[in-house]
């Protein structure tokens, strides 16, 4: 009877989707579809230009790439399973697979806040440091730095995950989501978790407060330095860019503030639906646009590869005939 018992705790899961089946739903998950495709083409062609043009071979551009990789990881590992189970019907989710997906979702949403953060600490040296930049912001530093943000993301995810696939699911098997994440599951334990919920505050604090904290103090230093600057075109363009990685930065960390911060009882699971669209299709379709493609070295480097992949396709078509 134990035997029976504990199986029924660690059976397959029941993922409600984001949409239902129906002529609205079919027509939304086409839109998802674009984005997704949208997204993952972006992010792949900006680290495909700054791997092959010397000239992103920057510390800013390295975190970029990155940040990229970490987007199309984290978009890969949630959208393609959630258009499977709309397409094919089935909603079920095995309980190893919903550990893997949580762990992969938790070690791409630590790594992108602390590498976000690094970003803005980047453009922050680089603007009010311009003569130490080369010093404190050295390869061998950026590569600790990309590092230390993906390991934070790891032991961060590790711990969790640990913890989370441990607790009796042996009630209701039903997840109200599109993909397995860590308020949807605490609801379905059959045990109390308000401790555990306490302890993820300390996360939040770590991977959401601080860096925001840290992003704003960077900017706000950032305009501070540029308010100094004679040229009123030039302080265009810098508040330009400012804001428009800061709209970024606020889509994206508040999502995460009212999912994690907010009390359950003040949220509904379509709320928490809807914020998740925001981190997991949104910002990683937003980032390569506003980070990179409005930037004049990126769009040159688009230019020389497109134009060298023109004039190949010409020579081979000259060969033909």
């Amino acid at each position: 009877m134990w035997k029976e018992k504990n199986e029924s705790c660690y059976s397959n899961f029941i993922l409600l989707g984001l949409l239902d089946p129906n002529h609205h739903g079919l027509l939304f998950l086409t839109f998802i579809l674009i984005i997704f495709m949208v997204a993952v083409m972006g992010n792949k062609v900006l680290i495909l230009l700054i791997r092959i043009d010397l000239r992103l071979h920057t510390p800013m551009y390295f975190f970029l790439s990155h940040l990229s990789l970490m987007d199309i990881l984290h978009m890969c590992n949630i959208i393609p399973r959630m258009v499977y189970n709309y397409i094919s019907g089935r909603k079920s989710i095995t309980f190893v697979g919903c550990g893997l997906q949580i762990y992969l979702y938790s070690v791409c949403v630590g790594a992108e806040c602390l590498i976000i953060t690094v970003m803005s600490y980047d453009r922050y040296v680089a603007i009010c440091h311009p003569l130490r930049y080369p010093i404190l912001m050295s390869h061998r530093i950026s590569v600790i730095l990309a590092a230390g943000s993906w390991l934070g993301g790891m032991i961060n995810s590790t711990i969790h995950v640990i913890y989370i696939m441990h607790l009796p699911f042996c009630g209701s098997r039903i997840i109200d989501h599109f993909f397995c994440e860590f308020p949807a599951l605490l609801k379905l334990s059959s045990v109390d978790t308000s401790q555990y919920e306490e302890g993820l505050n300390v996360t939040v604090v770590i991977f959401i407060l601080i860096p925001l904290s840290i992003i704003f103090a960077s900017y706000g230093q950032i305009l501070r330095t540029v308010l100094h600057i004679k040229s009123g075109e030039a302080q265009k363009k810098a508040f330009s860019t400012c804001f428009s990685h800061l709209t970024v930065v606020i889509l994206y960390y508040g999502s995460f503030i009212l999912t994690y911060m907010i009390p359950k009882s003040y949220r509904t699971a379509g709320q928490n639906k809807v914020l998740a669209i925001s981190y997991t299709i949104l910002t990683p379709m937003l980032n390569p646009i506003i980070y990179s493609f409005r930037n004049k070295d990126v769009l040159c480097a688009l230019k020389k590869v497109l134009g060298k992949t023109l004039i190949r396709r010409n020579d081979n078509l000259v060969k033909l005939y």
